[in-house]
């Protein structure tokens, strides 16, 4: 007996010296039982670990394919898991010659079915926040050594300043107030790069948090505690690029990792010019270079036409959807990557949930382009991008020009807003289009200025319209800024988010009062349209405008509310009997604004920039 312990134990160290090395990591590093799709890729990092023999051991889990890149240092592991197979640890064997590494791979019991998982639609407002720029509540966080850049410095505006999770969470019940419904922060993933990358969107670890924002679980926790507040989380993705200090880029996986490999001797930049997808008469030149060009030296290009990057990026978002149950997606540079992989990436994720959505990033200030990368769109077919939701970059343009413009001027003002809604024809579905006036790409709608009116009126558009509204975080508190200073102009801190701030604008004592006007009027409106179905749901109806005055309807089961927008520096008077197809026979309404009964049997007159919203 004790001759046989003996053996055991020195067969155990034997197997333990021999293998140590072999693997770094494997990624997903767990996965769930119970998912549509059988399949599952397993990455395994560890220096020659390619040249490994693998064997599968559990029931209903069987060994599909082994993959060997091109760089020994990686292997790719296919499995199939059987539709009953059950949570437990999967006993995987590397074995290299007489050298054996045993690992046990867990899978996991998810916490809800696909279907039960229930994304952002029109009946929520997103409020868009930069973590590293929101609050620091974990100062211990600030410098790691380990990272880089290694240190937060709030006095330069491109650097990082220290903004982590539990700033945010420390703010949960500020967002209620508010009257927000859901967050959508910038990317909050591990960007650990030399020059540095605050805002997120050059990433060095699919499936690990960045140390100085928090941890997984400190992620998974807060949304936790969103939901417990009724607050949605919708996670920003980029499966465009990566950043240029991940792993794949010092040790590519093989050469068709990355589009233009030789990125040393013959760098190649994207032209930004989305066109090209849709372009009848573009060159394959230029085709190429808008696709598979690089955004910038330090965000080298995927290439989702390789179908094993492909299926490792869908199933990091299904791994974070299952592990930190995040409600939505937002997807960063939609367009830039390859067509077909982000249509399929789609499919699947539509197949596994449902009720899920998804927004992508397609910069172009075009309705029609906008409405070619929606789900079933005419304009694409045959093909289908199976994305539901897209950005309304024309929204944000026409109303950067109307706020400085006179709507009783032909063309001008306001005229452009109702010339954007023309074009929803071309949608599929214009209740599941984000709008937005300003973003952390974009210059703040207010600029350098002040001009409260004018944020005003355009608040009361954006959130009453047939869209899904998107917020800039400070908006509410009249946050200005200009690009051409620097990015970090439009990404300032919010006042009372660091604990020596001078100001506290989380609190109506610590706001001034032209932001606490600002903070009311935002507030007043998003708490009225929640759990509103007439613009959540409701059909449209709009106006010419007359005196430089736009109006709309918005319809549901009898109940209608009825926008007036003075788009003009000037009293104007509003012929009320113009809009008799819409107030029907009501003689009276409520402005949810001003709280006051409006009389509807003569004309009104409207003073400067005046938004009503009348409940009739």
């Amino acid at each position: 007996m004790r001759k046989t312990l003996l053996t055991f134990i020195l067969f155990i160290i034997a197997v333990t010296t021999n293998a140590a090395g072999m693997i770094d990591k494997i990624e997903p590093s767990f996965w769930y039982v119970g998912m549509k799709n059988p399949e599952l890729q397993l990455m395994i990092y560890g220096e020659n670990i390619a040249s490994s023999d693998v064997s599968v051991r559990y029931p209903g889990v069987y060994l599909n394919s082994i993959v060997k890149l091109e760089s020994p240092n990686y292997l790719l592991v296919y499995l199939t898991l059987d539709k009953d197979a059950k949570a437990g640890k999967v006993e995987l064997t590397f074995t290299q010659g007489k050298k054996k590494n045993i690992q046990y791979y867990e899978l996991k019991e998810r916490s809800m079915k696909g279907c039960e998982r229930i994304g952002f639609d029109a009946s929520d407002v997103l409020y868009m926040l930069m973590p590293d720029r929101f609050s620091n509540g974990n100062p211990g966080n600030d410098n790691d050594k380990t990272l880089s850049p290694s240190s937060a410095n709030r006095n330069d505006p491109n650097a990082r300043h220290g903004g982590d999770l539990t700033g945010i969470q420390n703010h949960l019940d500020y967002f209620n107030d508010l009257g927000i419904t859901a967050l959508w922060f910038t990317p909050v993933l591990e960007n650990s790069m030399t020059g540095g990358s605050y805002h997120g969107y050059a990433t060095t670890n699919y499936y690990k948090v960045d140390p100085r924002l928090g941890t997984n679980d400190e992620y998974k926790d807060l949304i936790e505690k969103a939901h417990g507040k009724k607050l949605k989380i919708v996670m920003d993705m980029i499966f465009n690029h990566c950043g240029s200090e991940h792993p794949w880029l010092k040790d590519m996986p093989s050469r068709d990792w990355f589009n233009f490999p030789d990125y040393e001797k013959n760098f190649v930049q994207t032209n930004f010019k989305l066109t090209p997808h849709v372009d009848p008469y573009a060159s394959d030149y230029d085709f190429k270079t808008m696709n598979d060009g690089w955004f910038v030296r330090s965000m080298p290009d995927l290439n989702q036409r390789n179908p094993h990057v492909l299926r490792y990026l869908i199933q990091n978002s299904f791994w974070w959807i299952e592990y930190a149950g995040i409600d939505g997606i937002r997807m960063d540079t939609y367009p830039y990557a390859d067509f077909n992989a982000m249509s399929q990436w789609m499919k699947e994720l539509n197949e596994e949930y449902p009720n899920y959505n998804v927004v992508g990033e397609s910069w172009v200030t075009e309705p029609a382009y906008t409405a070619y990368w929606q789900k079933d769109s005419k304009l694409a077919a045959p093909r289908n991008s199976n994305l539901k939701t897209v950005m309304d970059f024309s929204f944000y343009d026409k109303m950067s020009q109307a706020k400085k413009e006179e709507s009783n001027e032909d063309g001008k003002g306001l005229n452009r807003i109702y010339n954007n809604f023309v074009y929803d024809f071309l949608y599929p579905n214009p209740l599941s289009v984000m709008a937005f006036l300003e973003n952390h790409d974009t210059d703040r709608f207010l600029e350098d200025g002040n001009d409260i009116a004018g944020l005003k009126q355009a608040v009361t558009l954006l959130l009453t319209t047939r869209r899904i509204p998107q917020l800039y975080y400070g908006t509410e508190i009249m946050m200005n800024g200009r690009k051409n200073v620097s990015d970090g102009n439009v990404r300032k801190d919010f006042p009372g988010g660091w604990k020596d701030d001078a100001q506290n604008a989380f609190t109506k004592e610590g706001r001034t009062d032209l932001q606490n006007e600002a903070f009311n009027f935002i507030s007043k409106i998003l708490h009225w349209r929640k759990d509103n179905a007439v613009i959540s749901e409701g059909t449209m109806k709009h106006f010419l405008t007359q005196n430089g005055i736009y109006v709309y309807a918005r319809c549901f089961e009898g109940k209608t509310a009825l926008v007036i927008l003075n788009g003009t520096s000037k009293e104007q008077n509003l012929p009320i009997k113009s809009y008799k197809e819409v107030i029907k026979e009501k003689t009276t309404g409520k402005d949810i604004i001003s709280e006051q009964t409006v009389d509807l049997t003569n004309d009104l007159t409207l003073s400067p920039r005046q938004s009503m919203i009348i409940e009739l």
